[in-house]
């Protein structure tokens, strides 16, 4: 049976209603591939709680969950992924690329043009859809 791990990840919009989207660093799993920031919830922690450290960790930003958006699972070879997003608020920072090799703002419309890792694939559908 494979290890199922609860990932949230952050859909942070800015004033001209783009997303932030993380690139994968040569060092992580699926190098090269796009995703939303966020990261394993830890045993204990609320999907919120766990949002709000991985965004402080990864990108030294505070941000605010607003509201949960997506709620699935994607099984990769090794392990399946229970793979959460949450509409995010930027409160305080400028995030900056501390374990990923690049951060970008994209328009919704141009998502589809990255390269994403295959848990975030759903989320993005969606937004596009939205």
């Amino acid at each position: 049976m494979k290890k199922t791990i609860p990932v949230v990840a952050a859909i942070i919009k800015n004033e001209h209603n783009q997303i932030l989207c993380a690139l994968r660093s040569p060092q992580m799993s699926l190098p090269n591939y796009w995703e939303f920031p966020g990261g394993k919830v830890e045993p204990g922690e609320t999907f919120n709680e766990a949002i709000r450290r991985e965004i402080l960790e990864e990108l030294n930003c505070v941000i605010e969950p607003l509201q949960l958006r997506d709620n699935y699972f994607h099984e990769y070879e090794n392990l399946i992924v229970h793979f959460i997003t949450i509409d995010c608020q930027l409160i305080s920072g400028t995030p900056i690329a501390k374990e990923h090799a690049k951060l970008m703002w994209v328009d919704v419309d141009q998502l589809e043009k990255l390269r994403w890792a295959p848990a975030d694939i759903p989320a993005v559908k969606r937004l596009l859809n939205n």
